[in-house]
């Protein structure tokens, strides 16, 4: 079986407003000039990318997600998975806050991608182009595409077709 790689970012959000009125303190830091950060006192991890508090939507989608855009483009598949608990930064991070009002600077991942993506087509009207997109949330080991909201979440599975790729498909 083909190895298929995975790349691991991490990004730090800034404290929120109501943490800093409770004097919550931030447990994450990044080390300066490496892929590493610290939590606690002395817990060590390493990622493929780190983003500290302070970084932009910019440099997340073009170091991150930009690389798969243009792979995507030349007709790879790409996958992207956020992770982390319930206010971590995830839905900011994919999306920006509501896409129609998000000023330029804070469109999240999605929106870049539709755009560029979209930008891509236009470019190249010589080639067919067939798009096919999911937005799977799990949560509590429950799936659902949040693209069509009448999938119930018992729906969804994931599993692994005869071709050995994982797929995401309806019971």
């Amino acid at each position: 079986m083909e190895e298929i790689p995975v790349k691991v970012a991490v990004r730090i959000r800034p404290l929120l407003c109501k943490e800093v009125l409770h004097n919550h303190q931030v447990c994450v830091r990044v080390i300066p000039n490496t892929q590493q950060i610290i939590i606690g006192r002395d817990r060590v991890f390493t990622f493929d990318f780190v983003f500290g508090k302070n970084s932009t939507q910019d440099e997340v989608y073009n170091m991150c997600i930009k690389p798969l855009v243009l792979s995507l483009i030349e007709g790879y598949n790409a996958t992207v998975f956020a992770y982390g608990q319930t206010g971590s930064g995830k839905t900011y991070t994919i999306g920006g806050g509501h896409v129609a009002s998000v000023a330029e600077g804070q469109k999240g991942i999605i929106p870049r991608a539709i755009q560029e993506i979209f930008q891509n087509i236009s470019e190249n009207l010589s080639i067919d182009f067939t798009i096919k997109v999911s937005y799977i949330e799990v949560y509590k080991e429950d799936l659902r595409d949040l693209l069509e909201l009448e999938t119930s979440m018992k729906d969804l599975h994931i599993r692994e077709d005869e071709k050995g790729n994982t797929v995401c498909s309806r019971c």
